[in-house]
């Protein structure tokens, strides 16, 4: 079919094509290239016009051209046009709505002008799966195709052709800047590692925007051996932000820390004065008439091992009413010290005993000693 170029008054060019078909004799059929929509859709270091149709055809770019008409030279330069766009997307860190053309077993096919880029399914953004929990990868990517959604380039690469996009990363410039420190938020747990669980953020829109990490030493006071005993996929939680990281898009969070530290206890709450002790459960008599708690002799000889403890000491003991637990649990007290004295505090069954340590550690090295020495003792 033969091909004729021919220059508009308003500065385009026309595709003017000849026809053969019987139905369309009469035909030279325009089809005009309208250079004037370039700059609203591409960076302006581009000087290649957008391409609109202006009459029918068949097979089209996603501008709506009829690709039939374009010489190769003019799509390759197309083409490097494009991967121009797509590096000044990469580059300058812009989003991109892009329509999902289709997918395949690691991702998904994401339309940008002629090129055809790739979203990895990691880089979806977790209000997909958080939305149909039971649904697999595949069919949430089934039910994308067609869609549009906000993707950042993280990878374009003309030479070896690669163009990476990611949705969370979009979204990470969408919803971070709405974080602080100290934020709570409700969240869903999604996958669990031996260093810790990845929690998906719920934004008051319904929606799970971003994901943050709760490591293995914030979830719980008590020391967790394996996360996987303790979380599971799916389980809703209550975190706390820590720690946000804007330059590498990364949150930690805490589910400890919206529980009170029962290392953070005094004697005096542990024995409530009101209601739970009895008239004689307070005793200040000379802590050398004060009997251990089994097991709390030997954690006293290991303290005094430790550098920076000076000297430990039973200073009082109580009753509580009912038992709490009979194996031998030790605290350090919230108490202020008193210059370089701090209160520990142990419980067995019913009994509490008080204990003065006089140290040059601060409170963190204390529960640091305390680790090491509980970890010593059988």
């Amino acid at each position: 079919m033969p091909v004729l170029v021919a220059l508009s008054a308003s500065g385009g060019f026309a595709f003017l094509s000849h026809s053969s078909d019987s139905a369309s004799q009469n035909a030279l059929t325009p089809t005009s290239i309208n250079f004037s929509n370039l700059w609203a859709k591409r960076p302006t270091l581009l000087t290649l016009a957008r391409v609109s149709l202006s009459s029918g055809s068949t097979t089209q770019t996603d501008d709506g051209v009829d690709q039939s008409s374009l010489t190769d030279d003019f799509k390759q330069a197309r083409r490097s046009a494009d991967w121009k766009a797509a590096k000044a997307y990469h580059s300058k860190g812009l989003t991109y709505d892009g329509r999902v053309e289709g997918f395949n077993g690691g991702g998904l096919l994401i339309k940008f002008y002629s090129l055809l880029g790739f979203l990895p399914y990691p880089q979806l953004s977790p209000s997909h799966s958080c939305r149909e929990p039971k649904k697999s990868i595949q069919e949430i990517a089934r039910a994308l195709v067609g869609s549009i959604i906000s993707v950042k380039a993280i990878q374009a690469d003309e030479e070896s052709r690669k163009l990476i996009f990611s949705e969370k990363e979009a979204n990470w410039s969408k919803f971070s800047p709405r974080l602080k420190v100290g934020n709570i938020f409700e969240g869903k747990v999604g996958s669990v590692e031996d260093y810790g669980a990845f929690v998906h953020l719920l934004f008051p829109d319904g929606l799970y925007h971003l994901t943050g990490l709760v490591h293995v030493s914030e979830v719980s006071w008590d020391l967790v051996q394996d996360v996987r005993d303790v979380l599971f996929e799916g389980d809703e939680v209550r975190v706390k932000i820590i720690n946000i990281d804007r330059e590498k898009s990364r949150i930690t969070l805490s589910i400890k820390q919206l529980e009170e530290d029962p290392l953070l206890e005094t004697l005096d709450k542990v024995i409530p004065q009101e209601t739970s002790v009895d008239p004689t459960a307070l005793n200040g008599s000379d802590h050398f008439a004060i009997e251990p708690l089994p097991g709390l002799d030997t954690i006293i000889e290991e303290l005094l091992k430790e550098d920076g403890i000076n000297d430990v000491k039973i200073s009082r003991q109580g009753f509580e009413k009912r038992v709490v637990s009979q194996d031998l649990q030790l605290w350090l007290s919230n108490a202020p010290p008193i210059g370089d004295q701090y209160t520990l505090l142990a419980r067995a069954g019913r009994q509490v005993q008080e204990i003065q340590l006089v140290t040059s550690l601060d409170q963190d090295g204390i529960k640091r000693a305390l680790q090491r020495v509980l970890e010593r003792v059988p």
